[in-house]
């Protein structure tokens, strides 16, 4: 999950598995795969950034070898 903001200032979270794209007209639109449609105040960037966090958490070890 990825927390971002809505035009009216309220945090809120979504699934970034479930983003299709992301694009500008000018402000951020987000289209998931459900075919809902939610606008940002973040910037193109700023959401690609969110998503590239979170696909590294996902995919780091949960234990080390060595403990």
């Amino acid at each position: 999950m990825i927390r971002l903001t809505r035009l009216n200032t309220r945090e809120f979270v979504v699934n970034a598995e479930m983003i299709e794209f992301v694009e500008a007209i000018p402000d951020t639109m987000i289209s998931l795969v459900s075919g809902k449609k939610l606008m940002v105040t973040e910037s193109v960037d700023q959401v690609i950034e969110r998503v590239i966090e979170y696909r590294q958490q996902c995919h780091k070890p949960l234990f080390s070898k060595n403990g």
